[in-house]
């Protein structure tokens, strides 16, 4: 990923807390037929290794799935808050329009998991994390552990888990790090006056990370 040093984010927490607020990525694997891509939502093991171990699945039935059993390297993209800026909104206006958004690349070798109880173990995380909490907010009354295992058993046999230890990880927070404290307060003011959700969301990245001095 092009990141110049403005830009670079290299703080693993900071990267870690991307990874899980954005944890719906795109995995992107090169083999014999070309670049493949899936959207899928992935689990952070931050304290596995080094950088964090991240696990996914995905349908027996995607051809990626043999790039994957290759051990080919995988490469995760994490894709956070993104906006169009104008110059109208700079006290310098002598310059172009741009595009400010952050994004984090995650590479390792992947590891295919196809043992039924070691998938379904990988589901019970997944609704954990992303279902789980939806129960309290909205009084659901679906429960994955509530489903008889007969009926559960055929869905595991259609899907495989993935692991990818994280060997390398970059990221890249295209703030307007490059302005001027006034230009950059100019940007924030705009996009929380537009109210666009990913707008607000980049206003609110610059406004923390003006106040914490970080990529200053």
């Amino acid at each position: 990923m092009y990141t110049p040093k403005p830009y670079a984010e290299a703080e693993l927490a900071t990267l870690h807390e991307g990874m899980r607020a954005w944890s719906f990525a795109t995995l992107v694997t090169v083999g014999p037929a070309g670049a493949s891509a899936t959207h899928l939502p992935f689990l952070l093991d931050a304290q596995d290794g080094e950088a964090g171990l991240l696990t996914t699945h995905l349908a027996q039935k995607n051809p990626q799935l043999e790039d994957l059993r290759a051990g080919r390297e995988a490469l995760v993209i994490f894709q956070g808050p993104h906006a169009f800026v104008t110059p109208s909104w700079y006290v310098k206006q002598s310059t172009f329009p741009t595009w400010n958004y952050s994004a984090i690349h995650a590479r390792g070798t992947p590891r295919v998991i196809e043992e039924r109880m070691a998938i379904h173990a990988v589901l019970r995380r997944t609704v954990a994390v992303y279902d789980t909490p939806l129960r309290a907010e909205c009084a659901g009354s679906w429960d994955f552990d509530a489903m008889p295992f007969d009926f559960v058993a055929p869905r595991l046999d259609m899907i495989a888990a993935v692991e990818i230890p994280v060997q390398s990880l970059e990221g890249k927070f295209k703030l307007n790090q490059d302005r001027s404290e006034e230009d950059r307060r100019g940007v924030i003011a705009a996009l929380e006056r537009l109210g666009e959700p990913q707008g607000v969301a980049v206003a609110r990245m610059m406004r923390e990370r003006m106040e914490t001095g970080a990529n200053a």
